[in-house]
């Protein structure tokens, strides 16, 4: 039996290209390695009915795809965590520090990150995000580091110290290992076109849990959805395609939607596709990260006059609550991912409790349940979030979210700024081309 279309892999990219195709009409199927949908979403109830995220959670105020299927799917866009009462943490290795700016910056400091953040904005205004390889600074640009662009404009160390931290809390790997084209890029998306900023990136969660989106999608597809079905090869051709399972099935359609992550896509041997756009796939990379999440009977870091959310110099590199009733999230950043994992998954737990207890006091050390996923090295995700590094941007080039048809390409790296929004706006963009071409 031959299909319309197969897309590869049930995460939000290819759910949501399923969704779009069927009900464009055609006849396809999303084949699933894992035994769930939902991809780098993925929630769990605790016994007393709370819902607790796993993978991602939270959207921003450019996130529109994402906002306007949540809207489809009937659920509901709440404030995140940016509406939590007290203040930010400071996790440093000289000392905690509770306040809205770093316990290291001099007045000197707060006059230096007001003008690297003038000069970011400056400079991202000229980059389009569609097309960053026509700046004409953008070898340049993508050559240099964050870290590097930093210090040509005078950042001071201080600030420089804060924008390292911040940049680890989100796991996507040090300034000195980003590109500074790549940032520009992701950061002109945004109506402010600043540096991160929370209430922009972050202000937003789906009250009835993120990865119900996911489940709804599947919900509707019903056994269009094959789980437990790894892919191995995939063969393209205009007189049709052949996509060649784990078990040795071959199944059949005149197209092909690879909705995988770039790492596992590079476990699938690819015939049919041009050499350039291959590579230009291979290029991407993504910054290899964990999650560890606590789960407790009531959001105690208040009582100190904390909010939860955290930027650490440790191994844990950040912290922010799900919701308001005591669930707290921690990323490990890429350049600490080593340390986290060298030990015994029991001590795992014990050394990222007494992490939590160090930087919220005591009662961080009994939880009522504790979660991990290791994002980075899961075989079916390989990776966090896209990692740019310096030189990444003119590698991957132009064919960056482009399609080969019948063979089309989507998900959350193939969007300018990854995030969910990424996997809902490539996903149903792939969906729309494939429906205009028949």
């Amino acid at each position: 039996m031959a299909y319309d279309v197969l897309v590869l892999g049930a995460g939000l990219a290819g759910l949501c290209a399923a969704r779009d195709l069927a009900a464009g009409g055609a006849d396809v199927v999303v084949l699933e390695a894992r035994s769930r949908v939902g991809g780098r979403v993925e929630q769990v109830r605790l016994e007393d009915g709370r819902l607790v995220q796993l993978g991602g959670e939270v959207v921003g105020n450019a996130h529109t795809a994402y906002q306007a299927l949540v809207a489809e799917l009937g659920l509901t866009l709440v404030p995140s965590y940016v509406a939590e009462p007290g203040e930010l943490t400071y996790a440093l290795h000289d000392g905690l520090h509770v306040g809205d700016s770093p316990a290291f910056f001099e007045p000197a400091d707060h006059a230096s990150q007001a003008a690297v953040e003038a000069a970011f904005t400056a400079l991202c205004d000229t980059v389009d995000p569609a097309d960053p390889w026509s700046h004409p600074s953008a070898a340049v640009l993508d050559r240099a580091s964050v870290g590097d662009w930093l210090r040509l404009v005078g950042a001071t160390p201080a600030v420089r110290r804060a924008i390292e931290a911040a940049q680890l809390g989100l796991s996507a790997g040090s300034s000195e290992r980003t590109s500074m084209l790549s940032l520009l890029r992701k950061c002109a998306v945004t109506t402010t076109r600043g540096l991160y900023d929370y209430d922009e990136w972050e202000n937003l969660r789906v009250a009835e849990g993120s990865a119900t989106v996911a489940l709804r999608l599947a919900a509707e597809l019903g056994d269009r959805v094959r789980l437990g079905v790894p892919v191995r090869g995939v063969k393209v051709a205009a007189a049709g395609c052949a996509v060649t399972l784990d078990s040795g099935e071959v199944v059949h359609a005149a197209a092909v939607v690879s909705a995988l992550p770039v790492g596992p896509l590079r476990d699938v041997a690819v015939e049919g596709v041009s050499d350039a756009r291959l590579e230009s796939l291979h290029r991407q990379r993504h910054a290899l990260a964990a999650k560890f999440v606590a789960a407790y009977d009531r959001p105690f870091w208040r009582d100190r006059g904390q909010n939860g959310l955290t930027e650490s110099e440790g191994v844990l590199g950040s912290s922010w609550p799900q919701t308001d009733d005591g669930v707290l999230s921690c990323l490990v950043p890429p350049e600490r991912i080593a340390a986290y994992l060298s030990t015994d998954p029991r001590f795992r737990r014990e050394e990222a409790l007494t992490e939590l207890a160090s930087w919220f006091g005591p009662p961080a050390l009994e939880p009522v349940a504790t979660f991990e996923r290791l994002w980075g090295t899961d075989p079916w995700t390989q990776g966090y979030v896209t990692q740019w590094q310096p030189g990444d941007v003119l590698r991957v080039g132009p064919l960056h979210g482009t399609h080969e048809p019948p063979f089309y390409v989507c998900g959350s790296d193939q969007w300018v700024a990854g995030y969910m929004e990424g996997a809902v706006r490539t996903g149903r963009g792939a969906a729309s081309e494939a429906l205009a071409r028949g």
